[in-house]
């Protein structure tokens, strides 16, 4: 450490992918991520679960999202003093990855898979699951997310599936577990049930047909019975119809063509049938459960045995509604979960029957249903409809737009299906999970209390079982009629029931395995043929991905529940879900602690992101174009991390790289640059030592430390209750702190334009700034701060860090708030400041005046006397920011006549307010001042009866009174809910000329860095204007000594052109005058004023009496300083102070501080009034307002402000070049005129370094700070 600082290149947006790339390779040389582990290795531990995502695709914004939202987390935890150990995990089996076998292979059903034979069917899907392995690591691994794919967990592997296996014997052995028949989701194309949390995550709008069937009574045919159905593929299977018992029932008599029937139905859903009332006449009125037992014509022959058991007849049950349909509901018992409850209540079905399930596990109708044999049942809808309406049978038939559930992973709709499963007892559970649920912390609350809650009071047994090939199998061996049965909880326990050697669990290799009965003289028990939900595995990933409880018992134990896990918001159905419900049943304690639940991504136009579509751009493409530090704060900084959903917007990543990541690498390249120049200027290295932070006295200094020291005590706080979404926004808007009010506002001290001191102390307090901020921004955008830190640290105090690994930042802590440094009263201040340039800048924009014009003033307006008093202590910061000469200040809105207009929006409220609008715009026109700023406090106001919105109304300020015209036509006002302030926008001449002036400088630094040339490029301006351009001819000539000072440049007609080499040129037309701008290599001759100085003869001090004063308290009237230079003589003989209260007066008159407070000291001690001024020179005197205050001693045996001696017409004087200390050295025509007036001169004097007066003194650019400390002669 220590060293010079490296240049930092011009800053683009193609540059940062590349400079990503660099930090990638020196994170691979140093491997960091491990070395981090290492480090960290005994420090109190973090815990994090990472969800296994599926292999078999490529990651999408989702896992992106996610994966930015675990490793901020988790780099953070690393960097507040925690081990985070961080695997990676995959989801190996299931439905997703046969279903890509399926396709691939044109298996269409279990008879394909049998054809094939189980071991070739599991080679194949073992071939793909880390097809995008490769993929997926150099993916994560360029967005900059830390996690260890090396030791990583697959849900294949032989030791994760055999605690599995120990999961599910522990549930078995606490009697968790049961064999049943269920009407359940069911996948078609997969061939297997999905539970009810799957079957809940696809939900799509769909069309399906809509038809109503009549049922015929038995006792009186010309009656019928009339139900409603969304699936007529399950009326060849109906036993019944189903009333509300409770509910009122027509029986009615159509009297349209369509409708002439008489029919049995609902009262309530007459509409369903019949417009209105005039289509039918009411016969007769029932309850419900007057309609109990009438037997009616089965629509199909093929189970006409049930009606011996009760089937086809009315049945009576609660769940009927009057939402939908005719309120009689048509019953088929083997495809809906009601429907069978109901059934199996009236005793048409029972529990150990065989299932009346005409549908085989591929969706196709079987025996006995012979009309529709070998087709899909969507598929045979048409047909069902067809064949009924032949019959007479149907009633209505239509088509309806509704929500119904698809397959997730083949997109196919669901059916519902009985089918015999294996169960996880949860219903019982549901008390246990919600107290789990209590003890965990979510992010956003609302994930927790609402959604998930509600899925857990409402959660269902849960069916873990699937008739798959790839997956864990259940390790249930069985005897032929389930009458013995054994759960096995292990490799070794199987080896041992068994007598043979196990190395794999997949089906393959253990379905032929049995275990001999416990019963003499029975069969061997065999394996049941179903494999776990894949979900169940992903659910076991605490305990299974560290072998638990075979291997690290006890680290395990001691690290369990998690601290932390996060997903997406679907996962509350998933796997935020499967994890609390195995965690309870084993062990009744929550899996983790912390929860981070965050939105979906949404395509730009707010559809779902697809492949198929196009319609989001590819995340590595994002990340070549804008860098992966960019994506991932559009991503934390998004309402996703709200648990909100996020549309995606390729412009916005764009934006955000523009509005902060390049001003932020460009407030960082400006400091190099200036302590490049501080070192060069002043030859001495420039090095940093984190304890000198704060010890500035400069108001902006002062408040970016607090401001950053602030930030740092939120972040704590907010972080450590997982609060993503407050604090990126609060260090976005950091950089913007930084980047365009700290640097922007203190550009000229940096730049060392108010002297060595206080442009080192500037420069301590920026180095001190970014240092803090790329440890704490590390966690967030890893790739930036590494490179910031890189160079950063070559600055450092040799032992600054102490003795660690610092050769990444990311092995740095996260600073800790320093409470000494934060200034509430200084940030308040600063507030008040940026309401005012902003509302000043609004106004420049509004009447199109570029900053670069000076304007007479600003008048700022506020009631509270303590704020005018901050606007005017950072006067000098609102004049130079806004271009103004004066700021004034009044707490008299009066005074200026300005008063709140409200006028009407019509386009807004005419359609709203019809009759009444010219009576509420009248009353709108009458509105006072004070009731329009209730208004926008609160946001609406009743006129008349109207609610309007203050949105409603179009608010502006006016101008009223005597001299309204007067002050409308030279001032523009606007406010926030801070102050009010008044615009004067009439420039004099000298202004214009002023701002044109600044234009010229405007082309001149455009071109310097068009010639990507740095403020150390010694260099010469040389312009040309065409004479007929008579409005900037005489302005360039004139202000040439001001365009030197602002551009710390030679800028000379383009006549007196040396032959030096020539960099650029360039014409430019600036309000349609033509100047030709040429910039050559090197200072042209005589410029510099170094030679003149170094010849100067040093006196060594003042030729006049002087005293140093201090302020112990706070400057006002907008200087930043504390310390300046009073002269008791000038010239010589002549005293222009005479008193102590003219001290006090003119000390007054420069730091603004309570003049009727003020008391002077030397050495502590109080100076009496009447004390003669001569015997205070060359003293120091300290000032005070405070009454119970005594200043420190403190004395200095030079002036504190740069000054010039001269000589001249036989007198001696002095001009001090800045008051206070580093306010900014006077302008050379200031000084010619000083010393004219101090010598008493008729006219403009000529100035020489030598007595003799034969070297001239050259006054340009910044040669007067050169000059401190010398005598001139006139």
């Amino acid at each position: 450490m220590s060293e010079r600082l490296v240049p930092v290149p011009e800053v683009d947006k193609i540059s940062f992918s590349g400079e990503e790339e660099k930090v990638i390779e020196l994170w691979k040389k140093l491997d960091v991520f491990h070395s981090c582990l290492k480090q960290s290795k005994d420090r109190p531990r973090f815990t994090f679960f990472d969800g296994p995502p599926f292999a078999t695709g490529l990651p999408h914004y989702g896992h992106i999202l996610a994966g930015t939202i675990k490793d901020v987390v988790t780099r953070w935890a690393h960097q507040t003093g925690h081990h985070v150990e961080r695997r990676f995990g995959w989801d190996t089996h299931g439905l997703p990855v046969e279903y890509e076998i399926d396709k691939t292979h044109g298996i269409n059903g279990p008879e394909d898979v049998a054809k094939m034979g189980i071991k070739k069917y599991n080679e194949l899907c073992r071939s793909i699951v880390t097809r995008y392995a490769d993929e997926w690591e150099v993916i994560i691994s360029r967005l900059g997310r830390w996690i260890d794919f090396k030791n990583d967990y697959k849900t294949l592997y032989p030791w994760y599936m055999e605690t599995i296996w120990w999961v599910f014997s522990q549930l078995y052995q606490k009697g968790l577990v049961y064999r049943g028949f269920k009407v359940m989701p069911f996948s078609t194309a997969c061939s297997t049930p999905l539970s009810n949390f799957e079957a809940g995550q696809n939900y799509k709008d769909t069309q399906d047909p809509s038809v109503v069937v009549n049922f015929p009574l038995l006792d009186e045919p010309s009656v019928v019975l009339v139900a409603w159905t969304t699936t007529p593929w399950t009326l060849p299977s109906n036993l019944g119809l189903c009333v509300n018992p409770e509910m009122d029932y027509v029986k009615v008599q159509g009297k349209t063509k369509e409708r002439n029937g008489t029919y049995i139905m609902m009262e309530a859903r007459l509409c369903q049938l019949f417009k209105d009332e005039t289509e039918y006449d009411v016969l007769k009125k029932y309850k419900g459960k007057d309609l109990e037992g009438i037997r009616y014509q089965p629509l199909f022959d093929y189970f006409k045995q049930k009606a011996n058991d009760g089937a086809f007849k009315v049945l009576c049950d609660g769940y009927v509604s009057s939402d939908a349909g005719t309120g009689v509901v048509h019953q088929a018992p083997y495809f809906g979960e009601d429907d069978f409850r109901v059934c199996l209540g009236y005793g048409i079905v029972t529990r150990d029957e065989k299932p009346i399930c005409p549908v085989d596990d591929a969706g196709r109708f079987v025996l006995p249903v012979t009309d529709f044999k070998g087709i899909h049942v969507k598929d045979a809808d048409p047909d069902i409809i067809k064949l009924l309406r032949s019959q007479g049978r149907v009633v209505q038939a239509d088509r309806v737009n509704h929500s119904y559930p698809f397959c997730w992973r083949s997109d196919t709709p669901l059916i519902y299906r009985a089918v015999p499963s294996w169960f996880i007892r949860v219903e019982q559970m549901q008390e246990k999970l919600l107290a789990t649920n209590e003890k965990t912390y979510w992010v956003p609350s609302f994930v927790k209390d609402k959604r998930f809650a509600n899925w857990l009071s409402d959660a269902r047994d849960w069916a873990v079982s699937r008739n798959r090939y790839w997956g864990t199998p259940i390790p249930l061996w069985v005897s032929e009629d389930f009458t013995e049965i054994v759960c096995v909880g292990s490799i070794s326990e199987l080896e041992k029931l068994s007598g043979e050697k196990v190395t794999d669990l997949h089906r393959d290799n253990i379905d032929h395995i049995t275990i001999p009965s416990a019963k003499p003289g029975n069969p061997p028990l065999k394996r049941i043929s179903e494999v776990f939900d894949c979900w169940f595995e992903s659910g076991s990933m605490p305990y299974a991905q560290v072998h638990y409880p075979f291997e690290n018992k006890r680290e395990f134990e001691d690290c369990f529940p998690a601290d932390f896990i996060a997903e997406g918001i679907d996962q509350t159905r998933g796997w935020f879900y499967t994890l609390l419900v195995i965690s309870t049943a084993l062990f009744g304690k929550p899996p983790f602690k912390n929860l981070i639940a965050n939105g979906l991504i949404l395509a730009e136009d707010g559809q779902k992101m697809s492949k198929r579509k196009k319609n989001y751009p590819d995340p590595i493409e994002v990340v070549n174009k804008y860098g992966a530090d960019a994506l991932r704060l559009y991503l934390t900084n998004s309402p996703s991390v709200r648990g909100e959903n996020l549309r995606f917007k390729e412009a916005d990543v764009f934006n955000l790289l523009k509005e902060v990541f390049i001003p932020w690498l460009n407030a960082y390249r400006f400091f190099v640059q200036q302590v490049e120049r501080y070192q060069k200027d002043e030859g001495k290295l420039f090095q940093f030592e984190e304890t000198e932070m704060g010890k500035s006295v400069n108001v902006m200094d002062r408040w970016i430390v607090s401001f950053t020291q602030t930030l740092l005590s939120f972040v704590h706080r907010e972080m450590s209750a997982y609060h993503l979404y407050t604090v990126t926004p609060r260090l976005v808007k950091f950089v913007d702190n930084l980047t365009n009010w700290y640097v922007r506002f203190n550009r000229k001290r940096l730049k060392g334009d108010t002297g060595k001191e206080d442009c080192l102390r500037a420069l301590e307090t920026l180095y001190a700034v970014l240092f803090c901020m790329v440890r704490v921004m590390a966690p967030f955008t890893p790739f930036i701060t590494e490179t910031m830190y890189q160079n950063l640290k070559r600055a450092l105090k040799p032992g600054s860090l102490g003795k660690g690994d610092t050769s990444s930042v990311h092995y740095l802590m996260v600073p800790q708030p320093v409470e000494k440094l934060i200034c509430p009263e200084i940030e308040a201040c600063v507030n008040i400041l940026q309401s005012v340039v902003e509302l000043g800048r609004y106004l420049r924009d509004k009447v199109n005046i570029p900053v670069k014009y000076p304007l007479p003033e600003v008048v700022v307006i506020h009631k509270d006397r303590k704020i005018l008093e901050d606007v005017l202590r950072l006067e000098s910061y609102i004049k130079e920011e806004l271009n103004v000469k004066t700021v004034t200040t009044s707490t008299d809105k009066e005074k200026y006549g300005v008063a709140l207009r409200a006028d009407m929006n019509f386009k807004v409220l005419g359609s709203r307010l019809k009759g009444d609008m010219k009576k509420v715009q009248q009353k709108v026109g009458e509105l006072t001042d004070d009731e329009i700023q209730q208004m926008l406090n609160s946001g609406s106001i009743n006129i008349l009866g109207h609610t309007i919105d203050s949105c409603d109304l179009n608010v502006k300020y006016s101008f009223s009174g005597e001299k309204a015209v007067e002050l409308a036509s030279r001032y523009e006002a606007h406010s926030d809910d801070t102050v009010l302030i008044l615009l004067d926008t009439t420039p004099s001449q000298e202004m214009l000329d002023e701002g044109l002036a600044r234009e010229v400088v405007n082309r001149v630094q455009k071109l310097r860095k068009k010639a990507k040339l740095v403020p150390t490029d010694e260099v010469t301006v040389w312009y040309h204007v065409d004479e007929k351009d008579i409005e900037l001819a005489p302005i360039v000539a004139t202000y040439s000594e001001y365009i030197e000072n602002l551009t710390k440049t030679p800028f000379k007609p383009i006549s007196e052109k040396d032959r030096s080499s020539v960099l650029i040129e360039e014409v430019t037309n600036i309000k349609e005058n033509c100047i030709k701008l040429v910039i050559t290599q090197g200072i042209c001759p005589g410029w510099s004023s170094t030679v003149s100085v170094v010849e100067a003869t040093v006196t060594g001090g003042e030729s006049c009496p002087w005293v140093n004063i201090i302020l112990d308290g706070t400057p006002r009237y907008g200087t930043n300083s504390c310390s300046a230079t009073l002269l008791l003589e000038n010239p010589i003989g002549k005293p222009v102070i005479t008193s102590c209260q003219q001290i006090l007066e003119e000390a007054h008159g420069i730091f603004g501080f309570p003049l009727e407070h003020g008391r002077l000291y030397v050495e502590r001690k109080l100076i009496d009034s009447k004390t003669p001024v001569a015997s205070l020179a060359g003293r120091t005197i300290v000032i005070t307002y405070d009454r119970n205050k005594v200043p420190v001693a403190t004395s200095a045996i030079k002036p504190y402000s740069r000054f010039v001696n001269v000589e001249g017409s036989g007198k001696k004087g002095c001009v001090v070049l800045e008051n206070p200390c580093g306010d900014g050295i006077m302008s050379a025509k200031a000084f010619t005129s000083v010393v004219q007036k101090i010598l008493g001169l008729d006219s403009k004097p000529a100035i020489f370094t030598d007595l003799e007066k034969k070297k001239p003194l050259h006054l340009n650019g910044s040669s007067l700070a050169k000059l401190s400390g010398s005598t001139v002669y006139v």
